[in-house]
């Protein structure tokens, strides 16, 4: 890290904002926060006194657990908003909802939203800090950041890899975060799935289309696999899950087109026997379940720098 770097942003909103500096040091803060979570205590007094809310308007259960246990590790105040009992059941707009918990003077607001550009629009409307946990099909900043600590786990890289993400590009905010974080930490990204699936334009955040799912997983360094995103799409885009696994799915043969020791991966939550295979998903190869035990760390650093500690 370079002399005099200071973490200058006040919201996440996306890995678009944040340069390559600024993904390494989160990365760096996130695995000197790892170690708290192997202590029998798991409880820092970091943000003792500071008032966290999640407010989520979609179902979640890893981002909103993790961005909660993040939270209390760090011994912060944390309280949990769900669709289902918010006012906006009543009509009230986000905006507005946004106001009156403003005026309760909380220092983040964790936001999962199904409108792409929510916490953006939050951001505007309230003086905490506010994180973005996935907003529609534009961006979920701290999964890519997890993606990317994982990789580097176990790579001890971010450059010169091949990353092959296979399965539904269009609906997917993890896909868009983990293109624009790896290419811009210098990793080749290679997308693959149904056509009508892939959108237009993708290759603009520096993606590359693989014309075969063979083509995207061969000498690939990480295997991930996206979820069907059944209920983003108004009409349906697949003919049945079946003839989606069987022509998009990572078996065993495809993923030994990857390398000997490539990483299989998944944002989860998986359809066993869609995407993976239970042999695949549970195989040796896969560091799924590292993913969810780094997604605290990352939350956990996310936290800390947005409150100001550099």
């Amino acid at each position: 890290m370079s002399t005099g770097y200071y973490f200058a942003h006040r919201h996440i909103l996306g890995i678009e904002q944040l340069s390559a500096e600024d993904i390494s040091h989160i990365l760096n803060t996130a695995d000197s926060f790892k170690e708290i979570s192997d202590r029998p205590i798991k409880k820092v007094p970091t943000l003792r006194g500071h008032t966290i809310i999640n407010l989520f308007f979609e179902p979640s259960t890893r981002t909103r657990l993790s961005f909660e246990v993040a939270a209390k590790r760090m011994s912060a105040d944390t309280f949990n908003i769900s669709a289902s009992t918010s006012s906006t059941t009543k009509g009230e707009t986000l905006v507005d909802t946004a106001r009156n918990i403003s005026a309760m003077h909380p220092d983040i607001i964790i936001i999962r939203h199904s409108c792409s550009g929510a916490p953006l629009l939050l951001s505007k409307h309230v003086k905490a800090a506010v994180v973005n946990a996935g907003d529609g099909a534009h961006e979920h900043p701290s999964q890519g950041l997890l993606d990317m600590m994982t990789v580097k786990e176990h790579r001890g890289t971010l450059s010169g890899l091949k990353i092959a993400i296979i399965g539904d590009i269009t609906h997917s905010r993890v896909a868009r975060s983990d293109v624009i974080g790896f290419t811009r930490m210098g990793s080749d990204v290679h997308l693959h799935g149904p056509a009508t699936l892939i959108p237009q334009g993708i290759e603009q955040l520096g993606a590359i289309v693989s014309p075969s799912l063979e083509e995207a997983v061969r000498d690939a360094d990480v295997v991930m696999t996206l979820r069907i995103q059944r209920e983003r799409q108004n009409d349906p885009l697949l003919p049945s899950l079946r003839e989606y696994s069987r022509q998009f799915g990572i078996s065993r043969k495809i993923l030994s087109l990857a390398k000997p020791d490539a990483l299989v991966m998944h944002p989860g939550p998986v359809n066993r026997g869609v995407e993976l295979p239970p042999d695949v998903a549970d195989g040796t190869q896969s560091v799924i379940l590292d993913q969810v035990t780094n997604g605290v760390a990352v939350r956990m650093a996310l936290l800390y720098l947005v409150m100001g500690n550099s």
